[in-house]
Order: C-alpha cells, then structure tokens, then sequence
C-alpha cells in the first residue's frame, strides 16, 4: 500500500514537500508518480521518476517549480513543490508503475490515497 501525505494550505509562492511512503511491499523496482486532481477535472500526472532515479518526468506546467525525488532504502517517493501557484490547488496522488521506467499515458497500478494541498492567491 502506499500512503500520501504532506498536503496543507500554503500561500503562493510558497513550499510544500509531498511524502509517499510505502506498506507491506516495496515499490523499489516500479517506476514511481505524482499525479494531481483538481474539482471537476481528470486526474494527470504531474512527476515521475525511474527505478534508478536518473530518470524524471515533469508536466509542463511544474517544470522548474517541482522536484520528484526517491528513497529506496526507505521506501519512499517525495515530490517538492516550491513557488506554489493557485492553479496547483488539487488532490495529490502518489502511484506506482509496472515497469521501471515511466512511460506517458501509462496507467499505474498501484494508488495511494489522495492528501490535498490547496494554494491561496
């Protein structure tokens, strides 16, 4: 199982660090994933990292602004998201691949619960 958490109110421009941590298994050899939903939109991903950690994706909109990151040995994904804006405001999902590297419009299959983060204007 995985569990999210580290949502909150933060002012834009403001920071936010996401955990994911990981239960009963290990995910070290899946591809990892934030994803986001905000009210009356479809969830997207927003971050995902490799096996290795060498590899990373970002959506085009956090690109500069977020950091995915992974912690093997414990198990654990992060996702750090500086200079917040309000259009960030959304349920964040931490999930995990079957493969060891992501690939676009794969689906995972693995989800964690959702934490929310809300950025005020």
């Amino acid at each position: 199982q995985l569990q999210a958490y580290g949502g909150g109110l933060v002012q834009a421009g403001g920071s936010l660090r996401l955990s994911c941590a990981a239960s009963g298994r290990t995910f070290s050899n899946n591809a990892m994933g934030w994803f986001r939903q905000a009210p009356g939109k479809e969830r997207d991903v927003v971050a995902a990292i490799s096996v290795s950690g060498l590899m990373t994706y970002y959506e085009d909109s956090v690109k500069g602004r977020f950091t995915i990151s992974r912690d093997s040995a414990q198990n654990t994904v992060y996702l750090q998201m500086d200079s917040l804006k309000p259009e960030d405001t959304a349920v964040y999902y931490c999930a995990a691949f079957r493969t060891s590297i992501y690939y676009r419009d794969t689906a995972p299959f693995s989800w964690g619960q959702g934490t929310q983060v809300t950025v005020s204007s």
